[in-house]
Order: structure tokens, then C-alpha cells, then sequence
């Protein structure tokens, strides 16, 4: 017997002890990378927390939920975050608009519209608004961010030793 010689009758979902229980919540890094992808689609969602401000990067928590928070992130040309690392959260990174620079200490790596990375606890890295244009970027951790251990910059880039 092929697996194509298998035909349901009837109603499949009638058959409950054959279906997979859905997440309640994301679960793997594909779940999050794909929340990311169904939130980046939805602009009405977002687009009206866009605040740009040319004297601060504008953060804007979308979500919360057990075991993960969503963040919106507006940039203007020339705002950059700190070395920094994300603690014990792994997290993805979304471009939403515009393009953003990662730098870490192995290199440089720009992020155009629709770019997405994913990093586990510990990774170190700078983003910034290098381009004429603003920005606008999605952050999901998980589990959820407590804080952020900041680094020294170096010619190169960053330290992986935290300032205290």
C-alpha cells in the first residue's frame, strides 16, 4: 500500500485523536519568524505607532504574551543602538521599512524591507539607520526581554565583555 492509496471519508475534522493540538503560543524559532512575517503584513497594525523622533530611537511594545514580547522600533537616518546583547532571550529581528546595518565583531551586514535575523542569547551586535531614509523594525524575544547588557565599542566594532 502507497501512502496515496490513503482516502478519508467523511469530515477530518471529525477525527480529533488524529490532529495535532495547535500552540497556544509560538514555540519554535520558524513559529517566530513567521509571527513576525504575519504582524510585518499587517500594517494597520503597526503603521500607527511609527513615531519618529530625530533626538531618541522610539521603541513601542505591540505585544506581550507568555514567553515573548513584541517590539516596534522607529529609526531615523542616523539613530544607532549601542553594542548590546538581549540577556537570555533569543530574538528576531524584522525590517519592516527601509534599511538597517547590524555590525558585530565578525563584520557588517546590511538589512533591506522583508530582511529578517534571528539570534541566540548572548549574540552581540550594533544596528543602525545608515541610509537617507527612516526606518521602522520589528523585535520579537523570547523569552520575553528583562534588559540588555550593553558593550564597549572597539575600532572593530564591539567587545563581547559587558561595561559595568
Amino acid at each position: 500500500m502507497s501512502s496515496s492509496d490513503l482516502q478519508i471519508a467523511g469530515d477530518i475534522l471529525e477525527v480529533a485523536h488524529l490532529l495535532q493540538p495547535l500552540p497556544e503560543h509560538p514555540t519554535t524559532v520558524a513559529d517566530f519568524g513567521g509571527l513576525a512575517r504575519a504582524i510585518a503584513a499587517d500594517r494597520a497594525q503597526w503603521a500607527p505607532l511609527v513615531a519618529y523622533d530625530a533626538t531618541t530611537l522610539r521603541y513601542h511594545r505591540l505585544r506581550s504574551a507568555p514567553g515573548y514580547d513584541v517590539w516596534l522600533l522607529s529609526w531615523v537616518p542616523g539613530q544607532a543602538g549601542g553594542p548590546h546583547q538581549h540577556g537570555r532571550s533569543c530574538g528576531v529581528l524584522t525590517v519592516l521599512e527601509g534599511t538597517l546595518t547590524e555590525r558585530t565583531d565578525t563584520g557588517r551586514r546590511v538589512l533591506e524591507t522583508g530582511a529578517q535575523r534571528v539570534f541566540a542569547p548572548g549574540y552581540v551586535h550594533r544596528v543602525a539607520n545608515d541610509a537617507v531614509d527612516p526606518a521602522v523594525s520589528l523585535h520579537i524575544y523570547f523569552p520575553g526581554l528583562t534588559g540588555t547588557a550593553k558593550h564597549a565599542t572597539t575600532r572593530h566594532g564591539t567587545r563581547s565583555r559587558p561595561t559595568v
